[in-house]
């Protein structure tokens, strides 16, 4: 359907029938408002209007563009097009005001009747903006941007057409003028497996994934500019090598193997800087099969990124210098708040050793413990913990229990023991451990990093511990990938790499509590039918 000044003309017309209608509303439960919806798309088919037609329809402006630039240059729009969703009609007679909201915001359409509708065509408008178009319509429209009496830039409408009718009602969220959002959509079930309803209708929730983007697009270029290339490795591998995590698992038909959908991305990487880049990254979808909570969903994006010929103090620098950037470039500053606090990510961070931060926070020193001194210390601290953790487990209960919550401001926790790190290089002054850090913002772990283990003997006898704790019942412990031994033989230069959770780190740069709210679809239960 195109309204144009005096003249009505009609498009191409859905063969659909109330008949076809009547039987998709028998074999659905629908509401009052979906059946009536239904019941206006027909009449509108009957009156000869297509309420789908052809998809193509050229913009010239949107409602940001025309807000932010129209009092500087007014003579620029005299003549826009633009399209979106019908989100409210205020009717007064012989006019109406409309607010379009397309990808970029709303806007306010004035509408008189006789001129868009003149003459004989008066019954249409009536038709139309009172009675069969519904809020979450598409509609094109074209028109003049002028200000009205109370200084509201709007679009004097000249044209407009029906682009898509809009079948389920949608929710009604509003913003009053303090920036307090009303009857919010607040239940999980809807907002996240509805994500699609949740953008239109919430007001801040597009940004965040905005501003995600952002964080991706400001690495990408900071990594870039500094020479090194992103890549893309495997997501079906046939050992679920990098991490201590439970995989999940598949089979391939055709070569009648199992498989699993990786945990990490680290071991192919490595592979890379042994064939002979010097830097490589790749921002990967990581799946692994264990618990969901507010900073945890089975299927995640890490940014991981190896550097050769770098070691872990030069990782610290270089994840300073990163961070920093990425809040200059979202904020504009580098304090930004999260939750009750304000993180300040301005170089340097604070850098202390795992021991001396179990040790501040307990008043005691693991440093020198065994296996069964680290279990009566748990039990002394009421941390629970399971037969087949080995030592490298136990302290990293200790200080995940105590320790990480403290450190809210950016800290780097360096020099872990050997036991929870088999694929570190070891520590070139301290015996028994390994030159690793942890980056802690807001009580979580945000950036894992080593000096990579490059020596393919240590690293084989490594793995064969792995496959002990296998055997104890740790299901987490690391299987060894011969394949990646191998390369090692071929000899890999002293690299350091770095492993960043992308949602946890969009979670801060956003100011979001729940991973949930930083993935457009997280991972849900099926979803309950009327079947």
């Amino acid at each position: 359907m195109l309204v144009k000044g005096a003249k009505y003309y009609t498009l191409h017309c859905l063969p659909l029938s109330m008949k076809i209608i009547n039987i998709i509303m028998s074999e659905q439960q629908l509401s009052e408002q979906e059946i009536l919806r239904r019941e206006n798309l027909q009449k509108i088919i009957e009156m000869g209007i297509d309420p789908y037609p052809a998809a193509k329809y050229d913009i010239n402006a949107n409602a940001a563009e025309i807000k932010k630039m129209y009092e500087e240059n007014p003579d620029s729009y005299s003549n826009v097009c633009l399209a979106g969703r019908l989100m409210m009609v205020r009717d007064m007679g012989k006019a109406a005001f409309v607010e379009l909201q397309d990808s970029t915001g709303k806007i306010q359409l004035y509408l008189k009747r006789d001129e868009l509708c003149p003459g004989e065509n008066k019954d249409l408008y009536d038709l139309l903006f009172k009675k069969l178009l519904d809020i979450g319509d598409f509609i094109g429209v074209k028109g003049y941007v002028f200000k009205t009496k109370v200084g509201e830039i709007s679009v004097h409408l000249t044209e407009f057409v029906l682009l898509s009718k809009s079948l389920k009602p949608l929710p009604i969220v509003k913003m009053d003028a303090e920036g307090n959002v009303h009857d919010a959509m607040s239940d999980p079930e809807m907002k996240y497996r509805q994500r699609y309803v949740d953008l239109v209708v919430t007001p801040g929730v597009k940004e965040v994934f905005i501003q995600r983007s952002k964080i991706y697009s400001t690495m990408r270029r900071f990594f870039d500019e500094k020479g090194y290339m992103e890549v893309e490795t495997p997501i079906l591998q046939p050992i679920p090598g990098g991490a201590a995590a439970r995989p999940f698992m598949t089979h391939h038909n055709t070569l009648d193997m199992q498989l699993y959908l990786r945990i990490a991305n680290e071991l192919y990487l490595k592979r890379l800087i042994v064939g002979g880049f010097d830097g490589v990254y790749e921002f990967a979808k990581d799946f692994r099969n264990e618990g969901m909570d507010r900073t945890h969903n089975p299927e995640f994006t890490v940014l991981e990124i190896y550097v050769a010929y770098k070691d872990y103090h030069w990782m610290m620098d270089f994840t300073e210098e990163l961070l920093e950037k990425i809040a200059l470039e979202l904020h504009g500053k580098t304090t930004i708040p999260v939750g009750d606090n304000m993180i300040d990510f301005q170089r340097p961070f604070k850098r202390i050793t795992m021991y001396d931060a179990i040790k501040e926070h307990t008043g005691v020193d693991v440093s020198t413990m065994n296996e069964e001194e680290l279990r009566e210390v748990c039990q002394k601290l009421h941390i629970q913990v399971d037969s087949f953790m080995g030592k490298g487990k136990l302290i990293d209960e200790i200080f995940g229990k105590k320790c990480e919550g403290n450190y809210i401001q950016p800290t780097f926790i360096t020099d872990y023991p050997v036991e929870m790190s088999p694929l570190t290089k070891k520590h070139r002054s301290k015996e028994g451990l390994v030159e690793r850090f942890e980056l802690m913002v807001n009580g979580k772990e945000i950036a894992n990093a080593y000096s990579e283990l490059n020596d393919p003997l240590d690293q084989r006898a490594r793995f064969e511990e792995q496959v002990a704790l296998m055997e104890r019942g740790d299901h987490e412990a690391m299987f060894i990938d011969y394949d990646f031994l191998r390369a090692l033989e071929y000899g890999m230069p002293p690299t350091s790499g770095m492993g960043i959770g992308m949602d946890r780190l969009a979670m801060l740069f956003t100011n979001q509590s729940s991973i949930q709210d930083v993935l457009f679809f997280p991972q849900m239960r099926l979803e309950k039918t009327n079947a």
